[in-house]
């Protein structure tokens, strides 16, 4: 699963022109389900998002609070096209994102997820599938990208002390690990 957060001041969906949802301070999140995914990486995801922090202190130490710290909102918004690739040609390939049942199920579970582990009032949603006008006020701007799933290039590019590739069962790291791929695994 893939997400890019935003810290805002305030955001909002609206279709159709209809205000559909609406945030003050808080987290502005666009996420997208990979074909891949499973419920495991929607839970890190989930988690993350809310833990993440993307906020000063009181005393104005930099990235010391997260959006439950500040007791901020957040508003999710499903976005395939996070999943798409770039690399051939001029077109974007959505081949890396799930299809729509899986898709619109995992996504489903992503927002409850986070409601669940926060203050359900405080998480609104987009609407999944529509065409959305996404409004948004950027404070900083404080843009993040999270993944809960290594690219697949990853394992071909750890190596052991002793030059050997890594295994996959050698990269079980906590989801909130973000590894330098150049460094050595951790012992």
């Amino acid at each position: 699963m893939k997400a890019v957060l935003q810290r805002v001041l305030s955001a909002s969906v609206t279709i159709d022109k209809q205000l559909i949802s609406s945030i003050g301070r808080g987290i502005l999140v666009f996420a997208a389900v990979e074909r891949d995914d499973t419920r495991q990486e929607v839970e890190a995801m989930a988690s993350k998002v809310l833990k993440l922090k993307m906020w000063p202190d009181d005393a104005g130490g930099m990235w010391k609070q997260s959006v439950l710290d500040i007791q901020g909102e957040v508003l999710c918004v499903s976005q395939f096209t996070l999943a798409a690739s770039t690399r051939k040609g001029n077109k974007p390939d959505f081949h890396g994102a799930a299809g729509g049942e899986k898709a619109r199920e995992l996504y489903d579970y992503f927002f409850a997820k986070v409601q669940g582990l926060y203050e359900p009032e405080k998480v609104k949603n987009g609407v999944f599938q529509a065409l959305m006008v996404v409004g948004i006020v950027n404070d900083g701007p404080v843009t993040l990208e999270i993944q809960t799933t290594p690219p697949k290039n990853f394992l071909n590019k750890l190596e052991t002390k002793d030059k050997k590739p890594v295994t996959e069962s050698a990269t079980k790291l906590p989801p909130d690990e973000n590894p330098d791929v150049t460094a050595p695994l951790p012992k």
